[in-house]
This record gives structure tokens, sequence and C-alpha cells, in this order.
């Protein structure tokens, strides 16, 4: 995620806001539509869409690491990248998680828990940014991210289908993405409660 400013307008000596972190965080909310199309076609039950869906939200995902690099290596932070770089993550992710539910590949309580949890800690972190700055990104944060995106991505991919229905193969893969989206949901439900901890810890004097 880019390490942008909370808020704020451009100043003098700011970076402008055509840059490339910038335009890489447009360009993964504009491939989350084109992400969704494809992972519905025909039901989700074609295999070379569902191939497709795969690559575009992978090409997306890698967005999110690389424009905050560029961010803070080339000095490109920006408040119109602060504002639109949480709302592509959510977007991206919010879109595969549901998308998988209503596929009937994930079940909704897997998301709700997800959904829930990334959108109630995005809230609270703008009432923080007001009352005490931001409270930075942990490495079980990071590593929570990291899973969740695995997780989702070994979901999308349609290797049952591929290795063949109720084989040992299949069997196998069936129990590697669980073994991922049991990590990622521990690491989404335990950094959310820290993060709630961290956040209504009261200020050192």
């Amino acid at each position: 995620m880019s390490s942008h400013p909370a808020g704020g307008t451009a100043g003098v000596g700011d970076p402008p806001l055509l840059n490339i972190a910038n335009a890489l965080t447009v360009l993964r909310l504009l491939l989350v539509p084109v992400f969704v199309v494809a992972l519905f076609v025909d039901g989700g039950e074609d295999v070379v869409w569902r191939l497709v869906a795969f690559a575009v939200f992978v090409i997306a995902a890698a967005t999110d690491r690389l424009d905050g690099q560029l961010a803070r290596s080339r000095g490109l932070v920006t408040w119109f990248g602060a504002l639109v770089d949480p709302i592509a993550d959510k977007a991206l992710m919010g879109a595969a998680l549901i998308g998988l539910s209503i596929l009937g590949v994930l079940p909704w309580w897997v998301t709700i828990v997800i959904v829930v949890r990334e959108l109630g800690i995005t809230a609270l972190r703008f009432v923080v940014i007001r009352r005490r700055g931001v409270i930075p990104a942990s490495r079980g944060g990071k590593a929570k991210t990291v899973a969740q995106t695995v997780a989702i991505g070994l979901f999308l991919l349609p290797l049952p289908e591929l290795l063949g229905p109720g084989t040992a193969a299949a069997t196998a893969v069936l129990v590697l993405q669980w073994a991922v989206m049991a990590v990622a949901l521990v690491l989404t439900v335990v950094t959310g409660a820290d993060y709630v901890r961290k956040a209504v810890r009261p200020r050192p004097a």
C-alpha cells in the first residue's frame, strides 16, 4: 500500500499529482471491473476466463506494492495517493472475495470476516489520524496482506478443474487453499484486534 499522507492540499514543492505512483494506483482501480467481468464469464466456470481473472488480480495486486515503493523512493507522496490507494486496495480485495462467494467457491462467512475487518479498520484509521496521527503498519499487518492475497489467488485459480475433480491432486490443492486461507483469517483477526488496541491506548504523556 502506498505511503501517502492522510490528507492536505498541494503546496509549493509538492510532487505533481500526475506521477507514476498515482498512475499505478489508478490502474489498480480501473482493473477491478475488468477482473470482475473476467471472473463471471460463463458463471465462473470457464477455465480460461478464470485464468484471465487470476492474471488480472495478480497484476493489480502487484501494483499495490510497486506504487508504494515508487512513492517513497522518488518522493512522489501525495494527498491523492493517500485517498485513492486504500480505496483501490479494498475494492480489489472486496471484489475478489464477494465474487468468489457469489460463485460458491468461498463461504460467505470468510468474506464477511475479512471485509468487515478491513472496512472497520479503515474507518478507524481516519478517526485515529485526526486524533493522534498515523499508526505505522506492523509486520503482522503486512503479513496479513500477503496471506490474504495469496489465499484469494489460490481460490481464483481453477486448479481443481484443471487437475480433475475428486483426484488426489485436486484434494491436495483444496487442503493448500484452506491452509493458506486459515493463516490469512487468523492474521486478519489478530492484526485487527492489535490495531484497535493501539488506537484506543492512551498517548504517552
